[in-house]
């Protein structure tokens, strides 16, 4: 079982920048893809972007050009720099690990609060 912690969160007026990072720790297993997920009150968790192994990344169109995900090495640990930050981006934010293309492992983080004020 993989442990993840996020970090990085925190208070951001808009047109700001935030950096989060994402350990994971445990039995990492094979990884083909991480991602980082948020939650927004009272709306559905959705996938914001992601980086698979080789490196590719792909994002949510209310993010691309705004969002970049990174990591170190192709497993641990992974970044997300967030650009020009807009109120609508408030949520928790979350990672999360992939052993293929369309699968997730089931590990989720405590997540890490973004706010971004007006």
């Amino acid at each position: 079982q993989v442990q993840l912690v996020e970090s990085g969160g925190g208070l951001v007026q808009a047109g700001g920048s935030l950096r989060l990072s994402c350990v994971a720790s445990g039995n990492i297993g094979s990884v083909y893809r991480m991602g980082w997920f948020r939650q927004a009150p009272g709306k559905q968790r959705e996938l914001v972007g992601a980086i698979t192994s080789a490196g590719r990344t792909n994002y949510a169109d209310s993010v691309k050009g705004r969002f970049t995900i990174s990591r170190d090495n192709a497993k641990n640990p992974m970044y997300l720099q967030m650009n020009s930050l807009k109120p609508e981006d408030t949520a928790v934010y979350y990672c999360r690990y992939g052993p293929g293309p369309t699968l997730w492992y089931n590990s989720w983080g405590q997540g890490t609060q973004v706010t971004v004020s007006s």
